[in-house]
């Protein structure tokens, strides 16, 4: 499925996340197509955070490209991890309370999976990490921000570029990371196989 525009082949998004089409946008990457893929993201026994957010990016790409045998599909992943433990999208409010209190005046890791799964059926990996401190959060903070909804599908149960930006003390690394997608890595990705080059 070559770009008729550009010859190359055409790029594949295996992901419905908003935050990362529209960072990809942001970086003037337009996806011929966006489809999300139905991968079970529980972690296996004994799996550290880096590993998972790998597995979850290539087993999402993978998905996807056995319905896009032509084109190039990117997936990713973003896992938020407080040491060994894994902080997914919580269920409920409850969830999304015991994370942020967590996350309350410590650091953590926001680690990004990508895979590139090429037309040949090769499949490129990589990983981004991001280290970021939260200020010690009041109850008051905490409450005010369930109640905002914005922690609902959020890995960590929450999200930098919203209302939690206002969370962060310091952060080391890849802002976009944190957002859903490391923009540097995944444009140096795909120019290096061939797209935008």
């Amino acid at each position: 499925m070559p770009s008729a525009r550009t010859g190359r082949p055409a790029l594949v998004l295996a992901s419905a996340s908003p935050r990362r089409r529209d960072l990809l946008i942001q970086a003037d990457i337009h996806p011929h197509a966006i489809e999300a893929a139905q991968v079970d993201e529980t972690p296996q026994a004994g799996e550290l955070p880096p590993r998972l957010a790998e597995r979850l990016a290539e087993a999402k790409a993978r998905a996807v490209a056995a319905h896009h045998p032509e084109a190039l599909v990117l997936g990713a992943d973003t896992v938020v991890a407080c040491g060994r433990r894994i902080l997914d999208k919580p269920a409920d409010e409850a969830a999304a309370r015991r994370h942020l209190e967590l996350l309350s005046g410590r650091r953590h890791r926001v680690i990004g999976g990508l895979c590139l799964v090429l037309p040949d059926g090769r499949a490129v990996v990589r990983r981004v990490t991001t280290a970021v401190r939260f200020k010690r959060l009041h109850p008051d903070d905490i409450e005010r921000y369930l109640t905002s909804g914005e922690w609902q599908g959020k890995a960590g149960a929450y999200a930098i570029q919203g209302r939690a930006g206002a969370f962060v003390r310091t952060l080391n690394g890849s802002y976009s990371n944190v957002v859903g997608l490391s923009l540097c890595e995944t444009v140096d990705l795909l120019r290096g196989h061939g797209y935008g080059a």
